[in-house]
């Protein structure tokens, strides 16, 4: 009896995982993402609360893909754990955290090489694994690894 409570337990997590989400920001961007699985460059829409993220990207007004970042990252094809999404879809050599930081404009690597700038920050990482070039400023988000070829624009939109 203790192990189905248990299953049912472990079952609700990964549902909950990607469940509907109230998401209190919302903001259309023009997003580009170039990754070996993963390339698109059009309209998309962020949507967060503290504590979960949803991508949803458009190409020709239709939804092409929804990403969802939670304690898994869900996309349309099922979910993982952030880990394996770092492994299969950008480096394994990544930080789980990763890909929530670039579309939050947040710090990555523990701020490591933190340049504060005119209107954000930037930080370049370099080693056998990575080279990255990150740029957050008040109207755009930049990411470029050249080591894994993977590159994350987020931009404004202009009104």
């Amino acid at each position: 009896m203790l192990h189905i409570k248990y299953s049912m337990f472990i079952l609700l997590f990964f549902l909950s995982a990607c469940s509907i989400k109230n998401y209190t920001h919302s903001a259309s961007k023009l997003i580009i993402i170039k990754t070996a699985k993963l390339k698109f460059a059009d309209l998309g829409y962020i949507k967060h609360t503290n504590d979960a993220i949803r991508l949803e990207l458009f190409v020709a007004g239709n939804n092409m893909q929804n990403i969802e970042i939670n304690n898994l990252i869900c996309l349309n094809e099922g979910c993982m754990v952030k880990s394996s999404f770092n492994s299969e879809y950008l480096s394994q050599n990544y930080p789980d955290t990763i890909l929530q930081n670039i579309v939050l404009g947040h710090t990555i690597y523990d701020k490591k090489n933190f340049q504060k700038t005119a209107d954000g920050f930037e930080q370049k990482i370099q080693n056998i694994d990575v080279n990255i070039y990150y740029k957050v400023s008040a109207n755009e988000i930049y990411f470029k690894d050249k080591k894994n070829k993977i590159l994350f624009k987020i931009k404004d939109i202009k009104q």
